[in-house]
């Protein structure tokens, strides 16, 4: 009992943390002005492509269960970091409660391993698809994409809370001061003055899991694509089975691309916390906005959908 009592007395849980973002950078206002252009066009594309799909039932199939995934973790994501972003610098309300601290982790730590983890499912619909055609509808149903689908939200979910929950454990006896633009894991539990080994762990444990992992099961998917392409004889056929993987592909690479870059530059030479504050927060940021235009350029479906739209709205009654 006494042990439990020096436990819980030990333990220093700030009432607020001070978020410092860009310092002594001329000018940063407009940057996070910017941050919130790319917040608009994120939102109005993704509201989009959710009203699409949700409304137009030639879209209720696997692969846009997994695009309408995608784009409500896009829509989530942004939602979480910018709006509080601008309320933080913009208005200049750096101070953020503890309680507030961690709802923030969570919200955009969630929806982003929501982000990497639907584009490997998506990977899978694209692998069955080119790989075993002949009994793609029978091995990826709906009800077979909506269930991998909420697996994914509720694992998630857990994960991302546990490691959340854990920083509850830490005791912040020392400086208050989150060097990043929002409450990122790694520079809260870094303030903690007593033993931290669980959440470094957790921290690596989970690079592992949502950017390592994703990316070995996309390449095997990808290679397994190319073999089946191999076997088709006419190059027409290999391009037209290579089409269906263009706007994935993109997706891939606007997502996981931006953020190899950041580890590989942060483990070969000193990166500036200015510097990574804006990579990190472009890498955030920009993909929400960038993937349904992707979606848009090169889904016929959603073309052909908008463009109908429009010549109904242009025809007078």
């Amino acid at each position: 009992m006494n042990a439990s009592l020096s436990l819980n007395v030990s333990i220093v849980r700030p009432e607020y943390f001070f978020i410092a973002g860009l310092t002594g950078v001329s000018y940063s206002r407009y940057y996070y002005i910017f941050l919130f252009c790319t917040y608009i066009i994120a939102v109005i594309g993704n509201s989009t492509v959710l009203l699409i799909i949700a409304f137009d039932r030639s879209l209720h199939s696997p692969k846009y269960i997994g695009v309408f995934n995608l784009a409500l973790a896009d829509f989530g994501e942004t939602n979480a970091l910018i709006p509080n972003m601008m309320r933080t610098f913009v208005f200049e309300s750096q101070y953020i409660s503890y309680n507030a601290c961690l709802a923030n982790m969570f919200f955009v730590f969630f929806f982003n391993t929501m982000q990497c983890s639907t584009l490997v499912v998506l990977a899978y619909d694209r692998f069955v698809a080119i790989c075993l055609p002949l009994r793609y509808h029978n091995i990826v149903t709906n009800t077979v994409m909506s269930l991998i689908c909420s697996a994914v939200w509720a694992f998630n979910a857990f994960n991302t809370g546990t490691v959340v929950l854990l920083i509850n454990r830490l005791s912040f006896c020392k400086s208050k001061v989150v060097p990043s633009y929002f409450c990122d894991h790694g520079p809260v539990y870094k303030l903690a003055c007593n033993d931290r080994s669980v959440n470094a762990f957790l921290a690596v444990f989970n690079i592992c899991l949502y950017l390592i992992a994703p990316l070995i099961l996309i390449l095997l998917s990808y290679l397994g694509i190319f073999l089946a392409l191999s076997k088709i004889t006419t190059w027409e056929g290999r391009l037209k089975a290579l089409k269906t993987c263009v706007s994935h592909l993109l997706l891939v690479a606007s997502l996981f691309l931006p953020i190899i870059c950041i580890y590989l530059i942060a483990s070969t030479t000193y990166l500036s916390p200015n510097a990574r504050i804006i990579s990190a927060s472009l890498a955030y940021a920009t993909p929400p906005m960038l993937n349904p235009i992707i979606y848009v350029l090169n889904t016929a479906e959603i073309k052909l959908l908008i463009k109908k739209v429009f010549k109904n709205r242009s025809v007078p009654s």
